[in-house]
């Protein structure tokens, strides 16, 4: 048994490992990423292979499994669960051919994918497949990555869904230009590539039919999408809270009652509180609902489907909102810099500023309760 494998069957290695990121955040904010040994921490939680079938040595987790997971790791920060959260990439990656699949994840069930899909860049057909060259933003965890992908549209494909090309982490370049205020950690970095061949069948669209009919890969996959990074902003908010709570305990350094004690204070986190509790529990629940349908159905109800993405964009609006709430209570001091309910606060805000969470998600959500049309890929 491999050392790391040992330390995967440890009780204490979640408590243990999600203690050490948490006090490593302030190390993640100057790196800018999330250093490899952390993502090898995450491998020891199951993080990568929660959605790998179990014939290819994964764990099958459910979604709402899956975001508890991640939403832990984010409650210890932030940008380590939006990393953390691409351990996805094994549901987006069953568009793949099953060969393909089984080449990745049946070797390595922990493999590392990041991707940066958007805007597609022109690739042409030769012989072995596409070449691929162009540059792409927001490439979240790609240092830490095993796999890239790439966003690409070919002269002779036809699709409203972007084609991604999977290659190797050693063909691209990673181009330094992440520089924020929130999601700091995340090594958002661009994804360069100059003229990569990269096979036909080491191709998917993204949003496609799976090639497998495993219950997890018939979960909609933008939906699950949304989900995960959502769970993020709950996280933080969760983060937040718990900051705001343990500083209000403790006694006042003028005299003055400790800040729990103050009715203002009490009022004002049991808002935020009550806030945080109410959007974690409809997305628990709804993320529930809808995988116990696919235990019985081909796919989940048109209702369902709207509402496991209405209830992502609530989870990142009120996770916002919470974090907010809870830095609005922590005093003079949180305007110092590095303060954690500052960085809670824009963390939180980040998530909620995606495309998959922002405004538009809600007009897209009441559209298709009508029926009406909706921007491609909704719901």
């Amino acid at each position: 048994m491999t050392a790391q494998a040992a330390l995967a069957m440890a009780p204490e290695t979640k408590d243990i490992v999600l203690a050490q990121i948490k006090q490593r955040a302030p190390e993640f904010q100057k790196l800018r990423h999330i250093p490899q040994d952390v993502v090898d921490q995450f491998k020891t939680l199951g993080v990568y292979r929660a959605f790998v079938p179990k014939r290819f040595g994964g764990d099958e987790k459910s979604p709402a499994d899956f975001c508890r997971l991640i939403e832990d790791i984010a409650t210890a920060d932030a940008s380590a669960g939006w990393v953390a959260s691409f351990g996805v990439s094994a549901t987006y990656l069953s568009t793949l051919p099953p060969e393909t699949y089984a080449k990745i994840y049946g070797k390595n069930p922990d493999t590392v994918f990041a991707g940066a899909m958007f805007p597609p860049q022109a690739a042409k057909s030769v012989d072995g497949g596409y070449e691929v060259s162009g540059q792409w933003p927001w490439g979240s965890g790609v240092v830490g990555a095993d796999l890239a992908g790439a966003g690409i549209k070919v002269e002779d494909q036809s699709t409203t869904l972007p084609l991604i090309a999977v290659m190797p982490k050693s063909k691209i370049e990673i181009v330094d230009t992440w520089n924020t205020v929130g999601l700091r950690g995340t090594g958002s970095h661009d994804i360069k590539a100059d003229k990569v061949v990269v096979p036909r069948e080491w191709t998917f669209i993204r949003g496609s039919k799976p090639t497998m009919d495993d219950r997890v890969f018939r979960y909609p996959s933008m939906a699950l999408a949304s989900q995960v990074l959502a769970v993020v902003a709950l996280g933080a908010a969760r983060a937040a809270l718990d900051f705001l709570h343990e500083s209000g305990s403790r006694k006042s350094v003028t005299g003055a009652p400790k800040p729990g004690a103050r009715p203002y204070l009490q009022t004002e986190y049991a808002k935020a509180k009550g806030v945080y509790l109410g959007a974690q529990a409809l997305f628990y629940d709804t993320l529930e609902e809808a995988y116990e349908e696919l235990e019985h159905n081909d796919k989940v109800s048109h209702d369902t489907h709207i509402r496991l993405r209405l209830v992502a964009s609530k989870a990142a609006r009120d996770g916002a909102e919470a974090a907010r709430m809870a830095f609005a209570l922590g005093g003079s001091t949180v305007i110092e810099e590095g303060h954690p309910l500052v960085r809670h606060m824009l963390d939180a805000a980040g998530v909620a500023q995606h495309a998959f969470l922002s405004e538009g998600t809600w007009t897209a959500a009441g559209a298709a309760f009508f029926d009406e049309p909706t921007m491609p890929g909704y719901p």
